[in-house]
C-alpha cells in the first residue's frame, strides 16, 4: 500500500513540474475553463433554454461532439490491437499512451452528456438500483454501461501496467491479458451502440440503415489514429521518449483502409438516397445542396468532403506520408474532416427535417460553444496530465525509491 501510494504521490510531482512549453500550453487550456464554468452555471440555473436546441432539433453540438468522442476512444484500439495481437514490439512499447488517451476522450464523452442532461444533478437516473436504468430495452442505457465499462478497462489497465513498471516488477499476464483482449472487443462495442442509439429511430430516415454502425467504426479508426499520430510526433520533438517511425507508418496506413472504407460508404448512401429520390432523402439534400433557401449546414458538408478525401489522397503517396514535417498537418485535416461529418453532417441534419416535415434551424449559441470549447480543454488537459506521467515512468524518470535507498 504504501508503495501506491508512493506511485501516486510521484506521478502528481513529476506531472506539475515542467518548462516553459508545457506551463504554456496548460495556461492556455486554462483560459477556457473560466468561461466554461459561467456556461455551466448559466445552463444548470436557466436549463436548456439557452442554448440552441429546441422542440424540433432537440439533439446538438453537445451530442455531436459526443458522439465523435466515442469513436476517438475506440480509435485507441489501434494501438493496443498490433501490439499484443500481432507483437509489434515498437508498439507495445506505446500502448499505455493509447490507453491515456481513451480514457480522456470517454472523460470527454460524460463531460458533454452531462451537459446535454440540462440537469446533471439527475445523472443518478441512470445509476442501476439508485434509478431507473430501464435495461435492456433502452439503447441510452446500453450506451451508458459500455462507456463505463470501456472507461474502467482502460484505467485498470493502463496505470498497472504504469503501477508496476514504476516499482519494476514484472506484469502478472493471468491478470492484465484478459483486460487487454476484452477491452479491444470492448473498444468495438462502443461505438457499435452509439450508432445503434441513433439508427433504431425510424421517424428519422437519414439515421435509420443498418450501415450505420460499420461506417462509425471506420471513421473512428480513422480520426482516433489520426490524433495519436500527433500526439506521438509532439512527443518525439518534446521529450526524450522516441516513438520509432514503424508505429507512425502504421498508424497512417491503418487511416488509409479505414477512411477509404468510410468514404465509399458515403458515397454508397449518397448514390442510394438520390438516385431514387423520395421525401426520405430530403435530411440529406438538405445537407448537401440546402432547400427551401436554408444553406447553414451544405458549407459544412463539402469542407468535411474535400478534407477527408484530399487527406485521403496526400496519404496515399509514400513520400508525403513518411515526411512527419507536413504528416500531422494531414491528420489534423482528417481529424477536423471526421468531425464534421460525425457531428454537424450527421446529427444536426437527423433532425432537419422533423418527422411531420418541418425545417427548423439549429444555431449554437455563445453559451453553447463556451461549454462546448471548455470540455475539450478540460479533456485535454487531462490528456496532458496522462501523457507526461506516462511518459516519465516509460523513461525511468519516475520510479520507486525507498525511504532505505534515499537514506
Amino acid at each position: 500500500m504504501n508503495k501506491f501510494i508512493k506511485f501516486i504521490i510521484d506521478y502528481v510531482v513529476y506531472v506539475a513540474k515542467g518548462g516553459p512549453k508545457f506551463y504554456a500550453w496548460m495556461g492556455f487550456l486554462v483560459l477556457f475553463v473560466g468561461p466554461w464554468i459561467y456556461g455551466s452555471y448559466t445552463q444548470a440555473t436557466h436549463g436548456l433554454i439557452v442554448t440552441g436546441l429546441t422542440d424540433q432539433v432537440s439533439w446538438g453540438l453537445y451530442l455531436a461532439n459526443f458522439v465523435f468522442l466515442v469513436g476517438v476512444a475506440a480509435g485507441a484500439v489501434t494501438v493496443v490491437f498490433p501490439a499484443y495481437v500481432y507483437h509489434h514490439e515498437p508498439m507495445h512499447k506505446v500502448t499505455v499512451l493509447g490507453e491515456m488517451l481513451a480514457v480522456a476522450a470517454v472523460i470527454m464523452c460524460l463531460l458533454f452528456v452531462f451537459m446535454h442532461l440540462g440537469r446533471p444533478d439527475r445523472a443518478w437516473h441512470m445509476i442501476p438500483y439508485l434509478g431507473v436504468l430501464n435495461f435492456p430495452s433502452s439503447m441510452l442505457t446500453w450506451d451508458v454501461l459500455v462507456l463505463s465499462v470501456y472507461l474502467i478497462l482502460n484505467l485498470v489497465g493502463g496505470f498497472y501496467f504504469l503501477y508496476k513498471k514504476y516499482v519494476d516488477e514484472p506484469l502478472n499476464n493471468k491478470f492484465y491479458l484478459p483486460i487487454i483482449f476484452i477491452a479491444i472487443v470492448w473498444a468495438i462495442s462502443i461505438h457499435t451502440v452509439t450508432a445503434f442509439f441513433i439508427n433504431t429511430m425510424p421517424a428519422r430516415p437519414m439515421w435509420h440503415h443498418s450501415m450505420m454502425p460499420i461506417r462509425f467504426i471506420t471513421t473512428a479508426f480513422a480520426a482516433g489514429p489520426a490524433l495519436i499520430i500527433v500526439c506521438f510526433l509532439i512527443i518525439r520533438q518534446n521529450t526524450k521518449l522516441w516513438i520509432e517511425d514503424s508505429v507512425i507508418d502504421l498508424l497512417s496506413t491503418i487511416i488509409i483502409f479505414c477512411l477509404g472504407i468510410a468514404l465509399f460508404l458515403t458515397m454508397s448512401e449518397v448514390v442510394t438516397e438520390l438516385y431514387a429520390s423520395t421525401e426520405h432523402s430530403f435530411a440529406l439534400k438538405y445537407l448537401m445542396f440546402g432547400k427551401h433557401g436554408l444553406h447553414d449546414l451544405v458549407p459544412w458538408f463539402w469542407t468535411s468532403v474535400v478534407g477527408m478525401v484530399l487527406g485521403f489522397i496526400l496519404l496515399l503517396v509514400p513520400r508525403i506520408r513518411k515526411n512527419y514535417t507536413v504528416l500531422p498537418y494531414i491528420c489534423l485535416m482528417i481529424f477536423g474532416g471526421v468531425w464534421i461529418e460525425k457531428g454537424m453532417a450527421l446529427m444536426i441534419p437527423g433532425s432537419i427535417p422533423t418527422p411531420i416535415g418541418e425545417f427548423s434551424l439549429y444555431e449554437p449559441t455563445t453559451l453553447e460553444l463556451f461549454n462546448c470549447a471548455g470540455n475539450w480543454a478540460i479533456g485535454f488537459i487531462v490528456l496532458t496530465i496522462l501523457l507526461k506521467g506516462a511518459i516519465g515512468i516509460l523513461l525511468g524518470d519516475v520510479r520507486y525509491a525507498p525511504a532505505s535507498a534515499n537514506r
